[in-house]
Order: C-alpha cells, then sequence, then structure tokens
C-alpha cells in the first residue's frame, strides 16, 4: 500500500519505478542492515542511518537535517520502532523538499503571461545551461515534444555555439518534435542567436522559445559574462526574459553535481532544476541533496531513453518510488 496518495497515471509511476530501481534497492538494502537487531531507533541506527544516506548521495548537509528531524521524532514520541523508520523518512524527506517547493505539479505548466505592450503574445522563455554530455540538448527536445503535445507552439534558439555538434543535436531533436529551430554558424556571438530566436519566436506567435546555451565550464568568468550578456539581449525583445533558468544536472555523477550546480548557481541565477539519466544509477538521492542544499526546485527527472520519459517532479511520486 503506498504512503501517499496516487497522483501520476498508473503507466507514468510504473515508468518512475523502473526509473528508480537501482536507487531503491540500493537504498533499501542498506537501511535493512542499518537496522538489523534492532527494535527501536537509537543512537547506533542513527548513526547507520547517517552512513546510509551520505552513501546514497544523499549529501551531508542534507543527511544531517534529516537526522535532527528523526532524532526530534524520537524525543518528541519517547519510543520509535525501526519499523516505523521507513514511513517517518519519507515523511521528512517530501517534508524537506516541500521547502523549495520542489514537486508541486504533476503536469508541464506553462504560465500564460500578459501581453507587451504593444499587445502581442509574450511568449515564455526558458534558457537551459549545464555542463556538456549532461543530457542538456535531449532534455530541450523532450520539454519541446511535451509542451508541443499540450497544443503549444514551441521555438527552439541555438546558443550553444561553441560547438557544432551541439547545433546540429539540437537540429535533429527540432526535426524530430517538428518544431522550429534558430540558428547561426558554430561561432557566432550567443547572444545574437538568442535575440534572433525571441523575434523569430514573438513574430510567429509562440507560447515557448527555448534557448540552449554553451555548456563549458573552463572560465567560470568568462560564462557569467556570457550568460549576463545573452539575458541583457533577449530582454530588449522579451522585457522580463528569461522567465525560468533551467539548471540540468547528470544525476549518474552523484555528488559531481553537487559541484556543477554550484559552479553555475555562483555564474548565473538558476530558478529549476531537471536532473537526469536516474534510471541508470543508484544516486538518486542526489535529487533531494541538491534541492535541498541549494533551495531551487526541482522541476524534472529523466528516468529512461523514451521521449515521454522525461517526467515532472513530482515529491511525493518520487519519495514513494524511492522507498518501493
Amino acid at each position: 500500500m503506498s504512503f501517499f496518495k496516487k497522483i501520476f497515471s498508473s503507466e507514468k509511476k510504473e515508468t518512475l519505478d523502473k526509473g528508480l530501481e537501482k536507487s531503491s534497492t540500493s537504498f533499501l538494502g542498506k537501511l535493512t542492515k542499518a537496522v538489523a537487531g534492532k527494535s527501536k531507533v537509537d543512537d547506533t541506527v542513527l548513526d547507520n542511518l547517517e552512513e546510509v544516506l551520505v552513501s546514497s548521495d544523499v549529501g551531508v548537509n542534507t543527511t544531517l537535517k534529516i537526522i535532527d528531524r528523526i532524532e526530534a521524532r524520537v524525543a518528541k514520541d519517547k519510543y520509535l520502532g525501526t519499523d516505523e523508520l521507513n514511513k517517518i523518512l519519507r515523511e521528512e524527506i517530501a517534508g524537506l523538499l516541500s521547502e523549495t517547493n520542489s514537486g508541486e505539479d504533476t503536469e508541464y505548466k506553462v504560465p500564460v503571461l500578459p501581453k507587451q505592450a504593444d499587445g502581442t503574445k509574450t511568449p515564455y522563455v526558458l534558457m537551459v545551461v549545464g555542463v556538456n554530455g549532461v543530457g542538456k540538448t535531449t532534455t530541450i527536445g523532450k520539454l519541446a515534444y511535451q509542451f508541443k503535445k499540450q497544443g503549444l507552439k514551441v521555438v527552439l534558439g541555438a546558443a550553444d555555439t561553441f560547438r557544432a555538434a551541439a547545433i546540429d543535436q539540437l537540429q535533429v531533436w527540432a526535426d524530430r518534435v517538428d518544431v522550429p529551430m534558430v540558428r547561426q554558424d558554430m561561432g557566432s556571438d550567443p547572444a545574437s542567436v538568442a535575440f534572433d530566436a525571441l523575434q523569430s519566436g514573438v513574430n510567429q506567435e509562440a507560447d515557448v522559445i527555448i534557448i540552449d546555451t554553451a555548456g563549458r565550464l573552463h572560465n567560470k568568468v568568462n560564462l557569467m559574462n556570457e550568460l549576463t550578456k545573452v539575458k541583457r539581449v533577449m530582454q530588449k525583445v522579451v522585457g522580463d526574459a528569461p522567465h525560468d533558468v533551467l539548471l540540468v544536472l547528470d544525476g549518474s555523477t552523484g555528488q559531481n553535481a553537487f559541484e556543477q550546480a554550484k559552479q553555475f548557481t555562483a555564474a548565473t541565477e538558476v530558478t529549476s532544476l531537471a536532473v537526469t539519466k536516474l534510471d541508470g544509477t543508484a544516486k538518486g538521492g542526489v535529487v533531494i541533496g541538491i534541492s535541498d542544499q541549494f533551495q531551487i526546485p526541482v522541476k524534472y527527472i529523466g528516468v529512461g531513453e523514451g521521449i515521454e520519459d522525461l517526467q515532472v517532479f513530482n515529491k511525493f511520486e518520487f519519495v514513494d518510488s524511492f522507498f518501493k
């Protein structure tokens, strides 16, 4: 019996369960060993639990928060059996995710924005950032597909002009999803591409414009300057663009994803997260830690290769699958 009320369709939930299977199996296996031979939650169990959470890539700071919360529950209830630990962990982790507004939605939502001064439609502008290889282009393609499936008009902008492959890969997705893409040659000014993409999107009365950006991190100052310029130029077309800066992280890298998040949040104002490649790893706990540590909501998670396998993140369904 699920601890949380079912929200997703059975098919979508099945995909999530399967995608988090390695993480769940690893975590629950460690948890079982941590409480073996114990009937109540005591200092030894808490020490073991701390080790389990850290080794599951939840992160040290977030782990300590969870342990503090469970200690408070133990003190309040006087006696807490180890058979209740699974349920309490679910509650406390869902509570932590709630503090960053992570996982409140069950479907892809694009807000309807006020019209521009000249009366034209204001497109929702999504700028996507992240290092090369994390699944950034695939995430953009899948998002475009999901938005188009809702009946929204989508335009892509290939502003990662540092690599020719990045432009070509995004073009493949644009063709696959059948949405227009604005591009220039490799080495072009990324801000110029972003400007053209927004101008094109406004002219076409697009609902959503998704801008890809360069994924290099070798020089944080250059990255910061470039992303700031892209934003500034976009605002010449749509005054409050971008409406969301989505950082894509590779969940399979575990603690390295924390470092990427640290670098990008220092370089630009990240407003949401997408954590990809969770199906091929036992490091699903990284979703909990990154959301808590950076206080940025997780919007999407990747739990498979299929075009439908980029899911809107819902904390209740995630925690339920994580504790299967």
